[in-house]
């Protein structure tokens, strides 16, 4: 399937009064939109957004690669450096996925949690009524911090913010039909999606939740924070096998979902009888 011709001029029409508005860079082809806003980051820049039709080398978690098929798919990063401290980022992988589910919801339809769903920390999830869940996208999170200074808190430098989306497959490998999916996909009859309306309604949705943590930061809020629980089904109760990445372990094990603790990482009853906080790992469903 080829890309069609990005509309550049519409995204940044519609992303006015953001800090992404004229910061975005589309490419036909690159190796790495990831390693596009790093080599920006690292030259001083902290803003912008990198769009490819096709990604050579992309980079999923860990050590996974993701070769991206021009057509099929959104494949983005933005470069951010809000004023908080690095502790506070470790929320942002969470923190995205929701700006990204509510940018698919607004798009789409798909209601939030119930069809567009958040599996800790950093894959959406997307079924149809009936339907088992199946991966559509995922989030990778690249962080820098500035030097501490005397009795104040190690502060962000900036955050590399990947994203990656299955838009227009209608179809997958055998090995992985039964865990993949894409938008059109679970669309029934729908035409080719375009990535523009997407790209704005993300933008806008992460600069809302950057904002939002930049306030409770500073305390300057009076609304409510986040209830994680109204956006994922896996934080509570969900029967999980924990599998390690890139930890040099081979420690698995099974448990259930016992929400997050006071850092945002997500804790799991384990079989064992342990309650184990997930620092890195992924988690799939146990059949019940």
């Amino acid at each position: 399937m080829q890309a069609s011709f990005f509309q550049l001029d519409e995204v940044n029409h519609a992303v006015v009064g953001t800090e992404f508005h004229g910061r975005i860079t589309h490419l036909t082809t690159a190796t790495s939109t990831m390693d596009l806003a790093l080599h920006a980051a690292q030259a001083g820049a902290r803003h912008g957004v990198w769009i490819a039709d096709e990604q050579l080398a992309g980079r999923g978690r860990g050590s996974n690669q993701w070769h991206s098929a021009p057509g099929d798919g959104l494949y983005m990063t933005a470069l951010i450096s809000p004023p908080i401290p690095v502790q506070s980022a470790l929320q942002l992988s969470f923190r995205v996925a929701i700006a990204v589910q509510a940018a698919i919801a607004a798009i789409t339809g798909f209601r939030v949690r119930d069809q567009i769903d958040i599996r800790w920390p950093n894959d959406l999830m997307l079924a149809r009524p009936g339907h088992p869940q199946r991966k559509c996208g995922g989030i990778l999170i690249d962080t820098a911090s500035e030097p501490a200074r005397p009795a104040q808190p190690a502060m962000l430098r900036y955050a590399l913010i990947g994203i990656g989306l299955n838009l227009n497959h209608l179809a997958f490998p055998p090995e992985l039909d039964l865990i993949a999916t894409s938008l059109r996909r679970e669309l029934p009859g729908q035409p080719l999606l375009r990535r523009e309306p997407l790209v704005a309604a993300i933008l806008r949705e992460l600069e809302e939740e950057i904002r939002l943590m930049i306030r409770s930061w500073r305390g300057t809020t009076n609304k409510p924070g986040r209830n994680p629980d109204a956006h994922s089904s896996w934080l509570f109760g969900k029967r999980v096998r924990v599998e390690p990445r890139d930890l040099g372990t081979t420690d698995t094990y099974t448990g259930t979902t016992a929400g997050f603790d006071a850092h945002g990482f997500l804790r799991v009853a384990a079989d064992d009888g342990q309650l184990r906080t997930i620092l890195s790992g992924g988690l799939r469903e146990l059949d019940n």
